[in-house]
């Protein structure tokens, strides 16, 4: 048991889906799951482990922003010996070449929050996805003809009153989405040596006021779910 997981040491899989929304981390685990256990609800951040085609997968929502997603995978990784952890969640992009429920992998992020500048000095640090599972996701992405993309997206800290100017002209440097964890989420994992990946599906768009609902983010990425799960099919030789 850890401060905010009260898992038993066994109880959470070696690869953890990462939904922000405790919800949608429900949604998956009675939609796709076999034999599914909760165990997790403290705070209303629900954890599940269950069976997907055979294999023991958990999955852990984390909240919105980055200290949040930052306590999870600390935990999940140090308390419970996570080695994958794949974030599954909603974005929004201000780039022309970029659809409405467009699958985003996340190679790097920017991002313009200060939880890790004081880690590395006047250096500015680009936390990565692992390549292993970022090959993986791309070619059964492929595989599954959907439309997905790969490149740098931004991590924010500020859902609104966040600097339109700044966004529109990281999307003129190829930044195709942003969100508010992966960027965290990359650089904890990379201080305990775990791997991880940022799958994101673009659901509102800047340029066309695209944007799908509340109930909508729950249950309306699919795609993206079975692209995280099938991905995870493939980690055994990693």
């Amino acid at each position: 048991m850890s401060f905010h997981i009260e898992a038993n040491q066994g109880d959470i899989a070696e690869t953890v889906l990462m939904p922000g929304d405790p919800k949608r981390a429900k949604y998956i685990a009675e939609t796709y799951l076999e034999d599914v256990v909760c165990y997790n609800d403290i705070r209303g951040i629900l954890g599940f482990t269950g069976k997907y085609k055979g294999k023991r997968i958990s999955v852990q929502g984390t909240g919105m922003g980055m200290p949040s997603i930052s306590i999870y995978s600390t935990e999940l990784i140090q308390e419970y010996g996570v080695k994958h952890l794949i974030r599954i969640g909603s974005s929004g992009t201000k780039h022309p070449d970029v659809k409405q429920m467009d699958i985003v992998l996340a190679m790097g992020a920017c991002t313009n929050s200060n939880m890790y500048k004081h880690l590395f000095g006047n250096y500015s640090y680009a936390p990565l996805a692992n390549f292993e599972l970022l090959k993986s996701a791309y070619e059964m992405g492929m595989k599954l003809n959907q439309s997905i993309k790969a490149g740098l997206v931004v991590t924010d800290d500020q859902f609104y009153d966040g600097d339109e100017e700044a966004r529109a002209n990281l999307a003129s440097y190829q930044v195709l989405t942003s969100d508010m964890e992966t960027a965290a989420l990359y650089t904890v994992a990379a201080k305990f040596n775990a791997k991880a990946l940022s799958i994101l599906t673009v659901t509102d768009h800047d340029l066309t006021n695209q944007t799908i609902t509340a109930k909508e983010r729950e249950v309306a990425l699919n795609d993206m779910i079975e692209l995280a799960l099938e991905t995870s099919l493939t980690l055994d030789a990693y």
